[in-house]
C-alpha cells in the first residue's frame, strides 16, 4: 500500500506541478547525499522526494517536522510509511531527542537526506530565513557527506498556506553543486557559504531581494 500510494504522489505531483528540473550534476543513487532546500511550502519535501527518481528517493529520507506529518493518522502513514521521515520536533521544549544525533543514527545506515535548514516556511519577503547550522554539524562528524543545495521556484503558489487542493502551476527546482565542510571550516563559514550557493540558484530577481 506504501509504495503504491507514493506512485500515485509522484505521479500525482508531477502532474500538478510538470517540475522543470536542472542539475549540475544528476542525483545518484549510490552517493550519500544532503539535499537542502530551501522551504516556502509544506509540499517542498513531496516534489524534492518526486523529481529525484525511484532508485535514488527509494534511499532518501525527508527530515521533517513531526508536529506536521505525525498530526493525524493520514498525515503519519504518508510521512512514516511513503516518505519514510525522520520526524523532528521543531520546539525545544518538546524534544527528547538530539535532532543531529538522530539524523547522524540515521545516515549510519546509508541512506541520503532532505532537510530545509531555515526550519520552518518562509512567508517573509526575504529570499531566505536564517539558516540553522545542522547541516554543518552533520558535516562535521560526516567528512566524506555532500551537501547539494536545492532551489525551490513557485511551489508556494501550488499550496499556499491553508489549502487544501493544489493549483496546477509549473514548477523549477534547481540542484547546485555538491558542497563538503572542509576540515578546518567554522560553522560560520560553511553555514555563509552554503547559504551563498543556495541562493545563487534562485532566480535574479529573488537574489536581488537578498
Amino acid at each position: 500500500m506504501a509504495q503504491i500510494t507514493g506512485l500515485a504522489i509522484a505521479l500525482f505531483a508531477r502532474f500538478i506541478t510538470s517540475p522543470r528540473v536542472y542539475y549540475a550534476a544528476p542525483p545518484h543513487p549510490d552517493r550519500q547525499t544532503v539535499y537542502f532546500a530551501n522551504h516556502r511550502s509544506n509540499a517542498d519535501t513531496v516534489l524534492i522526494w518526486t523529481v529525484l527518481g525511484a532508485a535514488t528517493r527509494a534511499r532518501t529520507r525527508p527530515v521533517a517536522a513531526a508536529d506536521y506529518w505525525l498530526k493525524s493518522p493520514l498525515r503519519k502513514f504518508i510521512g512514516l510509511d511513503v516518505f519514510n521521515v525522520i520526524p523532528i520536533e521543531r520546539l525545544r521544549e518538546n524534544r527528547s531527542e538530539n535532532p543531529v544525533e538522530k539524523m547522524l543514527a540515521a545516515l549510519e545506515t546509508g541512506v541520503s537526506l532532505i532537510i530545509f535548514p531555515e526550519g520552518r516556511r518562509n512567508e517573509s519577503e526575504a529570499p531566505l530565513l536564517d539558516m540553522r547550522p545542522g547541516i554543518y554539524h552533520l558535516g562535521q562528524a560526516r567528512p566524506e557527506l555532500e551537501f547539494v543545495p536545492v532551489w525551490i521556484e513557485n511551489l508556494n503558489g501550488v499550496l499556499p498556506r491553508g489549502s487544501i487542493i493544489p493549483v496546477p502551476l509549473l514548477c523549477t527546482l534547481a540542484f547546485g553543486a555538491a558542497l563538503r565542510v572542509d576540515p578546518d571550516e567554522g560553522r560560520d563559514a560553511f553555514m555563509a557559504r552554503a547559504r551563498a550557493a543556495l541562493l545563487a540558484l534562485a532566480p535574479e530577481e529573488v537574489r536581488d531581494g537578498s
